[in-house]
């Protein structure tokens, strides 16, 4: 008698939680977490929140790589917290470059919308390299956290959208990284086989110290 009784509490207990959770809007007034923001409460909720409109805005390539990531993460579109889903518009002007990165918090596929893009990521197994040039209308996917990059291949502006299964990806740019910071040039120079000048020249140009 127990045993059914219990199985039925649990069906009851499991559907009420799924309802909860149709949804978990973010708030960004709350923090952020590793499961995420915190939910809003459903009755603060619009549809407001499931709607973004910056994608359709060409982003601000006037900059040193001459590319532009619009985002539409979790902190710029509450709705797709908790959903495992995100996107963003990529601008790249002509020569324009994304130095190789990576998403430490989920895999990434690139669609072309305009113009050329060369892209690719290398295998963390083999150091093998993947990548070709897209073309409107191309899709390529970059496995969750491994090497990638892409660049304007083309002689006219790029575009493309970007989509990832999950709703904070995350990023960290490989030459940031290195240069764009205060670690001194000295540890620099003996983990990348680089010399005194060329470090102090990329950490000028990235705005790095030491």
């Amino acid at each position: 008698m127990f045993l059914p009784i219990l199985f039925t509490i649990s069906l009851l207990f499991s559907s009420s939680h799924a309802s909860v959770l149709d949804f978990c809007v973010a708030d960004p007034s709350l923090p952020d977490g590793p499961a995420g923001f915190s939910c809003k409460k459903p009755a603060k909720v619009t549809v407001d929140d499931f709607v973004y409109h910056a994608l359709g805005i060409p982003g601000n390539t006037s900059n040193l790589i001459k590319a532009a990531v619009t985002p539409g993460f979790a902190p710029q579109f509450p709705g797709v917290n908790g959903l495992g889903i995100s996107i963003a518009r990529l601008d790249l002007a002509v020569d324009g470059v994304v130095p190789i990165h990576t998403h430490p918090g989920g895999s990434e596929i690139l669609y072309v919308v305009e113009g050329s893009i060369c892209a690719g990521f290398i295998s963390s197994s083999a150091n093998t390299v993947y990548f070709k040039t897209l073309y409107k209308g191309d899709v390529m996917v970059f496995p969750q956290g491994l090497l990638h990059f892409q660049f304007n291949s083309g002689k006219t502006p790029a575009l493309a959208i970007v989509s990832f299964n999950s709703p904070s990806p995350g990023l960290q740019i490989l030459d940031f990284a290195l240069f764009a910071n205060n670690l001194p040039s000295e540890i620099v120079e003996k983990v990348t086989f680089l010399d005194d000048a060329q470090v102090r020249k990329l950490k000028a140009v990235l705005g790095g110290t030491g």
